[in-house]
């Protein structure tokens, strides 16, 4: 098949990562037309952060921007093996599209090893890199706590109080190690900046909660 008359590739991520979004979003809020896909949102934020960390860094774009359209594709299928198996699809998906072939085994590389909220050591090539720094930063920020609220409300099945968030958002312990994980410069400025901003935004929650801020 001629190149011309393969699926733009960028049109082709996006819908494919949509249509696996909205499956789990039906499947876990048990709604056919939910107000809020999580997946696809935490997505769309990735393909920013990526896009901006290939530009700062010199990161091949292309492969940055398709491995994070395509990084939770099999997120629901498989969650414990939702890195290995995207990666996979990303290499037999792209070749179907007007991808430029000679970069499809880069973007496969760099979804396998994104997985995990922090590292021991270092991803060795700079795209797969800008990857795993750009799903984590959507998890230390703000970005989170308006992405995570929404998810968790449209799937109880009990009662939540605002104090039960609160109680939520301190227990994120993990975020410090994902910060000092950070492979890029520009990820590490933000991921300690936009953690300070987190943690501050509980804190006044609870205590606007408590009314601790009259006097």
């Amino acid at each position: 098949m001629a190149k011309k008359n393969k699926k733009d590739w960028k049109a082709a991520c996006r819908y494919e990562m949509r249509k696996a979004a909205l499956k789990e979003a039906k499947a876990k809020t048990g709604n056919k037309d939910p107000a809020f896909i999580y997946r696809l949102e935490h997505v769309k934020a990735v393909v920013k952060q990526a896009r901006k960390l290939a530009r700062l860094t010199g990161a091949d774009e292309d492969i940055v921007v398709a491995a994070a359209w395509l990084h939770d594709v099999k997120k629901f299928e498989d969650s414990a093996r939702h890195a290995e198996l995207g990666a996979e699809f990303a290499k037999k998906f792209l070749k179907e599209t007007d991808f430029p072939k000679k970069k499809i085994n880069a973007v496969s590389d760099a979804i396998r090893v994104h997985a995990g909220l922090w590292r021991d050591e270092p991803l060795e090539h700079l795209e797969a890199q800008v990857l795993w720094d750009a799903d984590k930063l959507t998890k230390v920020g703000l970005t989170a706590i308006f992405h995570w609220i929404p998810g968790n409300v449209a799937r109880m099945d009990k009662s939540f109080t605002t104090e039960d968030f609160v109680k939520g958002g301190h227990e994120n312990d993990w975020q410090d190690k994902t910060v000092a994980s950070f492979h890029t410069e520009h990820a590490r400025r933000a991921g300690k900046a936009r953690l300070k901003s987190f943690r501050k935004l509980w804190h006044k929650l609870e205590a606007e909660l408590k009314a601790a801020d009259l006097k």
